[in-house]
């Protein structure tokens, strides 16, 4: 690896063969797949919001890159659910904990969903990151960006019937369930 300079004094971190380091070069110090949770407990209901939340943060991994040691920063950019009924979602954030929001569960959140049917959905996230490199010297950007898939999450989504217990239909015509 050396670090060359252009003639308007900006520093490029290239491999042995002058060639720009790309995020090819630097995915072998790839963050772990996110973890995602699906809320509440895995378990939603037709017709309701489901919460999925897929928490990363910046990342600092280390190692040896064509014989130098060098220090790799990715950076999460954006994450794509993937709620598997044929449905997606792309944030700029992970979500958030229907708690962490001060929310009431099964309220709409940016990285909600609502399933349309009951059944047994497979859901995942795939989160995605850019990269700086520092050789001693500083941060220095590496083109592309990378795509790192969060394991498979079953949730499970069942329908709910509503039941008047207090009154007949025909004593409280309003009533939900009526």
């Amino acid at each position: 690896m050396r670090v060359a300079s252009c003639e308007f004094s900006a520093v490029h971190v290239t491999n042995d063969a002058g060639a720009p380091l790309t995020i090819t070069d630097v995915a072998q110090f790839a963050p772990s797949p996110v973890t995602t949770a699906a809320e509440p407990g895995d378990v939603g209901v037709a017709g309701l919001p489901m919460n999925f939340v897929a928490g990363a943060t910046a990342q600092n991994r280390s190692g040896t890159l064509l014989g130098r040691p060098i220090t790799v920063r990715f950076t999460p950019t954006h994450v794509d659910f993937v709620y598997g009924d044929g449905e997606s979602r792309t944030s700029t954030a992970g979500g958030e904990s229907w708690a962490a929001l001060g929310q009431a569960s099964f309220t709409p959140t940016p990285t909600s969903h609502t399933y349309r049917a009951r059944g047994t959905y497979l859901t995942h996230a795939t989160m995605h990151y850019t990269a700086e490199v520092d050789i001693g010297g500083g941060w220095f950007p590496v083109t592309g960006e990378l795509a790192i898939d969060g394991s498979v999450r079953r949730v499970r989504v069942y329908e709910a019937d509503t039941a008047l217990v207090a009154r007949t239909c025909t004593e409280q015509i309003a009533a939900p369930g009526c």
